[in-house]
């Protein structure tokens, strides 16, 4: 069965609605360039006493950085992107948190060696894009991945409509979805939320 995670959670509706569904894990967005953007403080009241894995995703991050935020919230998992993000995901490894480690997917490709990234953490193929980290609604070329020889999570542009044909094409080992399950941006809908995982859970 495919492992599930809803990104950008901003509710503790929405993360009722996705725990409900049998979502595996959640993430909260620490940037706050994002739409979906929570502080680490209110990040911390969400996942209190949440029994799926809580992922922080954070942008630019140093090691340290990243791992007392992860600290405060009270996270089991960091999703860094930008600079210093193989970096953090060394260093939270060690720390003993699970780690999403972001490849971004071009026109061409990849543009990060998965080879880089530990084995111990997971890949997280998502869509490249020169303003953002995540969260573009957009779909990349899935023919362009390749075939890494490890489990990877997909994302980029996942929604209700295309998650079983994405999950029978690629065959990940996850799915990973945020902007396409909102009512606007930063706000998800609950329905919206429930189905997506229902099509990820059955395909």
């Amino acid at each position: 069965m495919t492992w599930v995670k809803v990104c950008g959670m901003t509710s503790d509706a929405a993360i009722e609605s996705a725990v409900v569904a049998g979502a595996d894990a959640i993430g909260l967005v620490l940037d706050s360039r994002s739409p979906r953007s929570v502080t680490i403080e209110v990040a911390g009241e969400l996942v209190a006493g949440l029994t799926i894995a809580s992922f922080i995703v954070t942008v630019d991050y140093r090691p340290g950085e990243a791992l007392a935020a992860a600290e405060t919230v009270g996270a089991t998992g960091i999703q860094p992107h930008g600079d210093h993000s193989l970096e953090v995901v060394a260093a939270a490894l060690k720390a003993g948190y699970l780690t999403l480690a972001p490849v971004p997917v071009g026109p061409d490709g990849p543009l990060i060696d998965w080879a880089e990234i530990p084995d111990a953490s997971m890949l997280l193929y998502d869509t490249a894009s020169a303003d953002r980290h995540g969260g573009t609604g957009t779909v990349f070329d899935w023919t362009l991945l390749g075939d890494p020889g490890r489990p990877f999570v997909l994302a980029g542009g996942l929604g209700v409509d295309n998650v079983a044909a994405a999950i029978e094409e690629v065959q990940p080992f996850g799915v990973d979805a945020s902007s396409r399950l909102e009512s606007v941006p930063g706000v998800k809908d609950l329905s919206r939320i429930v189905d997506f995982i229902r099509e990820a859970k059955t395909a």
